[in-house]
Order: C-alpha cells, then sequence, then structure tokens
C-alpha cells in the first residue's frame, strides 16, 4: 500500500487590502483598529473584486501547487475542493475550477468532489485524499481550499462582531503516492451536531417553503439575522480549545508522540487568541508555530494551505520535518492530522 505524501504546495490572495482602519472609515463599521487586534489579532484581510468566486482564487494557487509538484492536468486523479462559500448553491465549485484550469479543454474529466466542513474543510479533505492515495485507487489529488467571504459579510457596525474575522484567499496541495518512508500518517476528525447553529449562516434553509421567503412579484426576501452570518463568540471560543487540543491529543497517542515530536504546529487562523491559548495550555514553544491571520484573516478552509505554502517558500517548512495541523470550525467539526513532510 503505498503513502501519501503532499507532494506540491501553493497558495493565492487577491490584491486589494482591506485594513482595520479601512472597517471603519470605508465601511462605516463602528471599530477601531486596537479594539480588533485585541480581540483576534487581525490587522488586515484581503478582499476580492466583484464578479470573482472562490474557483477564481483557487486556480492560480492550484497552478502553483502542480508547478511545484512537477506535474501537469494530465497527472491528477481527481480534486477535492473544500469551501464555505461557493459560486452557487449547486453545483459544487470543484467542476468550475475543473473548467477554469483548463481540465475539459484538453478531455481530462477527472472527478470533482466539494468538502463542506467550513474552518476543518481542508482537514476533512487532506483525510479523504490521502484515503484515496493509499487505497491505490489514485496517484495525485489535487486539494483546495478556497474562500470569498467578502461577499456576504454584513459590512456593517451590526455584522462587525463577524464582518472583522473574515478574508478571501485560497491555498492548494497536491496529495500524491509514495514507496518512500514519509506522508500524512494518520489523522482524528470529529463532530458535533448539537451546535449546528452556534455558527452558522441559513440563507439557504431548505427546511422552509419556500426556502427564500417571497413577496407578491415572487421575488425573494431575506431577513438579516437568515443573510448574515451568525456566531456565539463565547461558545466557540470555548469548544475551539478543548475540541482541538482533543483532536491533537488524539492523534498524538495513537501514533504515540510527543510535542518534542513535533517540528511545526499549523493552526487554524480563526483567532490569534484561540490559537495562543491552546499553546500555553499543551506548552508548546513558541518557535514551533506559524501564523498569518495579522495579514489575511479567517480565510476558513484556505488557512491550513495558504500557510503550508507559505512555510516552504519561506523555508520554515522542509524535507523531513513533522507537521501536525488542527482546525475547528462550524458544524461544530474538528480534525487534526500528522504529515512527516
Amino acid at each position: 500500500m503505498p503513502n501519501a505524501y503532499i507532494s506540491g504546495t501553493g497558495y493565492y490572495v487577491p490584491p486589494r487590502v482591506v485594513t482595520n482602519s479601512q472597517l471603519r472609515d470605508v465601511y462605516g463599521i463602528d471599530t477601531t483598529d486596537e479594539w480588533i487586534r485585541q480581540r483576534t489579532g487581525i490587522v488586515e484581510r484581503r478582499f476580492a473584486d466583484e464578479g470573482t468566486g472562490p474557483a477564481d482564487l483557487a486556480k492560480p494557487a492550484a497552478e502553483m501547487a502542480l508547478r511545484n509538484a512537477g506535474l501537469t492536468l494530465r497527472d491528477i486523479d481527481m480534486i477535492v475542493f473544500a469551501t464555505l462559500s461557493p459560486e452557487s448553491a449547486f453545483p459544487g465549485s470543484g467542476v468550475y475550477l475543473q473548467q477554469k484550469m483548463g481540465f475539459c479543454d484538453i478531455g481530462h474529466f477527472v472527478p470533482a468532489l466539494d468538502v463542506r466542513n467550513q474552518c476543518s474543510g481542508f482537514v476533512y479533505g487532506l483525510a479523504t485524499a490521502a484515503s484515496l492515495v493509499m487505497s491505490g485507487q489514485h496517484r495525485h489529488v489535487l486539494l483546495v481550499g478556497s474562500e470569498v467571504h467578502s461577499a456576504a459579510l454584513d459590512l456593517s457596525t451590526r455584522g462587525r462582531q463577524v464582518a472583522s474575522l473574515f478574508g478571501d484567499g485560497a491555498g492548494a496541495v497536491v496529495v500524491s503516492a509514495t514507496d518512500e518512508d514519509r506522508g500524512v500518517r494518520g489523522w482524528a476528525l470529529g463532530a458535533d451536531g448539537r451546535y449546528a447553529e452556534t455558527l452558522c449562516q441559513r440563507v439557504w434553509d431548505m427546511r422552509r417553503r419556500p426556502f427564500i421567503p417571497v413577496d407578491e412579484r415572487g421575488v425573494g426576501q431575506v431577513v438579516p439575522e437568515m443573510m448574515w452570518a451568525h456566531m456565539d463568540g463565547r461558545a466557540v471560543f470555548k469548544h475551539a480549545v478543548e475540541r482541538m487540543i482533543g483532536a491533537l491529543m488524539q492523534v498524538f497517542a495513537a501514533h504515540r508522540l510527543t510535542l518534542n515530536d513535533v517540528d511545526l504546529f499549523v493552526f487554524h487562523q480563526a483567532n490569534l487568541r484561540i490559537n495562543e491559548f491552546i499553546r500555553e495550555q499543551i506548552g508548546a514553544p513558541p518557535d514551533k508555530f506559524v501564523s498569518n491571520i495579522e495579514r489575511y484573516g479567517n480565510t476558513t478552509a484556505a488557512t491550513i494551505p495558504i500557510l503550508l505554502a507559505e512555510a516552504v517558500e519561506q523555508g520554515r517548512l522542509r524535507r523531513g520535518m513533522k507537521v501536525a495541523a488542527v482546525a475547528f470550525g462550524s458544524g461544530f467539526t474538528w480534525g487534526a492530522a500528522i504529515v512527516d513532510w
């Protein structure tokens, strides 16, 4: 049975920078740079221009990952696309990416799977891609996390709790087969549906008839509490700490690891305070952590692959290092993975 390793990484963020001060000065949100920094660690984020979808951001990230892996489109056996901000309710973003990258132009109609696990989407996607490779079914799986949050943020004082957190961006990896003693060693995944609406966006509520209320002309009308994301920040903080530590300890125990065995921790970038609190709780040294939330905010399914790509680019992540990745998000869902680079 082959091992599954990450053969290439890539990332892309849109060029438009939106600072904390611009949220106040441009969008009129009653907030300050100090207020956001103290609570989240975020200084700025990227917003895509109108007309840009997650597949558009994913394309250059995926192309970079393929170049770094030394592969072409014809080498890819499957696309796994993690996002909470797809172009539309259906179809999934994976088929949009397939078309934009040129797979269809060369008659290479690879399967495309979308993963809807929000901030845990990349870790769930990594477990899926690695399983496909380790089974022998595929040799190279393109795994992408990409988000365009800016189109669905309530950029007003009413929505400031959520609007200040999120940014747009994409990260990609290629998960490939190898006979070498390296790669994705294992993972621990979990979910707790009791908190499904503690962090959610209910605009597409198929329990309603019709799922979006319409007026006498058939025009849909969505009330703010349905249209915008809702979050109980205190509950998310509490459960994120518990579940991320629990997932790490579970995967450590399964592989008989200690903190000293890990060379680099790659945490989902939701809130710097959460990550620093977890680091202090487990007693890991700061120099084993990478972070970019101050520059990009929370890019949900894209945070971990962007971090991996930047760490490789900066020389922080090198062949032979042991990596621990962990994430927590809406659902609640969570996951941790161990990778020998």
